[in-house]
C-alpha cells in the first residue's frame, strides 16, 4: 500500500511540473508584461476620411497588440478648434491617462504644452519640427513626444502635376492659413513646381467661412491647383468641387480624402496605416516600457498614385495606367 501511494505521490509531482512548464511556454512573446488596462486619450482635431481611417488604424492596432480588455479609448473630436484641443488634452492630464494620441498638428501643441511626463504620440502630422518649434531638426523629438508624419513626397507630387499637366502656365496652392503644416508642405512645393517651370500663387482661406470665395480666386487666376493635406480642406471639399468643377480647373491634392471630394488625382499615403504604426508604437511604450525619448518620427511605409474617375472624366483628364482609382 505504501508502495502505491509513494507512486501516485511521484506521479502527482511530475504532472504539476509538466503544467508548470507548458505554461510558461505557451506564453506569446509580445504579450504584456502587465495584466492592467490602459488608459489612452484620444485628440482629433475634426473628423472627415483622413483622421478617421488614421484614429481606426490606432485603435486597431493596440488592441491587437494588448487585448481589447487591456486598453480603454477616451476619444474626443475637437470639431476643428484648436482652443478645444486644449481642454480635452488637458482633462486626460487630469485624468492621469497613460498615453495621449494626437490626431493632426493642433492636439500635438496642446498635449505638448499640458504635460511633459504623459508619453504623447502625434499621427497625421506633417512636420514636428514646424509644428513644435524645433530648430535643430534630428528626426527624434525627444522628452515624451513621439509619433508619425503623414509627409508624402512633395518633389514627387510636383511632378504628377508636371506629368498631368506639362502645358499649365500658373499652379495656385490653395490652403488655410492656420495650419503650419500646410504653410510647410506649400512652402517645400513651390520651390519644386517653380524649378519645373511653373509661376506659383498662393491662395490661403482663414477658415470654413471663406473657402468658397478664396478658391474662386484660385481658379480665376490659376491654370491647376495644389492642395496639401490640409484639415480644413479636407472637411469643406463638397464647397471646394462646387467651385472648381464648373470653372474647370483641376485640382492636385496632397492626400487620397480630398481627392474624393474635388480632385483629379493624388500621390497619397494610406492613413490607416499611418494610425496603425502609431499604435504599434505604443503598444512598446505601454506594455514593453520603450522609452519615448528616443523613438524616431516614423513616416508611411509607401505611396500610392491615385486617381477620381468622375472628376477626370468631368475635366476631360487623362492619367497613366499606373494610377489606381480612389475606390476601385
Amino acid at each position: 500500500m505504501k508502495k502505491i501511494l509513494a507512486i501516485l505521490l511521484a506521479v502527482m509531482m511530475i504532472a504539476g511540473l509538466c503544467a508548470c512548464g507548458s505554461s510558461d511556454g505557451a506564453k506569446a512573446p509580445d504579450e504584456p508584461k502587465s495584466d492592467k488596462t490602459y488608459r489612452v486619450g484620444i485628440c482629433q482635431l475634426v473628423q472627415h476620411v483622413a483622421l478617421d481611417a488614421a484614429t481606426k488604424g490606432f485603435k486597431d492596432a493596440l488592441t491587437e497588440k494588448l487585448g481589447e480588455n487591456a486598453v480603454t479609448f477616451d476619444y474626443q473630436d475637437a470639431s476643428g478648434d484648436s482652443a478645444n484641443c486644449s481642454v480635452i488634452v488637458n482633462g486626460f492630464v487630469s485624468d492621469k491617462v497613460d498615453l495621449i494620441m494626437c490626431n493632426a498638428t493642433a492636439p500635438l501643441q496642446a498635449a505638448a504644452a499640458a504635460t511633459n511626463t504623459i508619453p504623447i504620440l502625434g499621427t497625421s502630422v506633417t512636420d514636428y519640427a514646424s509644428a513644435l518649434d524645433i530648430s535643430d531638426w534630428s528626426g527624434t523629438v525627444g522628452g515624451n513626444i513621439s509619433g508619425t508624419s503623414d509627409l508624402a513626397p512633395l518633389d514627387q507630387q510636383a511632378s504628377m502635376l508636371k506629368e498631368l499637366f506639362p502645358d499649365a502656365k500658373t499652379v495656385g496652392l490653395l490652403y488655410c492659413s492656420a495650419e503650419p503644416n500646410s504653410v510647410y508642405q506649400c512652402t517645400v512645393i513651390e520651390g519644386h513646381l517653380k524649378d519645373l517651370g511653373y509661376d506659383v500663387q498662393w491662395f490661403a482661406f482663414t477658415d470654413t467661412n471663406d473657402v468658397a470665395s478664396v478658391t474662386q480666386d484660385a481658379c480665376d487666376k490659376a491654370d491647376v491647383l495644389y492642395i496639401p493635406t490640409d484639415n480644413t480642406a479636407a472637411s469643406n471639399t463638397e464647397a471646394i468641387a462646387n467651385v472648381v468643377l464648373p470653372a474647370k480647373v483641376p485640382v492636385i491634392a496632397g492626400e487620397e480624402g480630398i481627392c474624393a471630394g474635388c480632385g483629379v488625382a493624388t500621390l497619397s499615403i494610406n492613413y490607416y496605416d499611418l494610425g496603425h504604426t502609431t499604435g504599434e508604437m505604443a503598444a512598446e511604450i505601454l506594455a514593453n516600457g520603450a522609452d519615448i525619448s528616443a523613438m524616431p518620427v516614423a513616416y508611411a511605409p509607401q505611396v500610392t498614385k491615385e486617381y477620381n474617375a468622375a472628376n477626370c472624366e468631368a475635366l476631360g483628364v487623362t492619367v497613366p495606367s499606373d494610377y489606381v482609382a480612389i475606390g476601385g
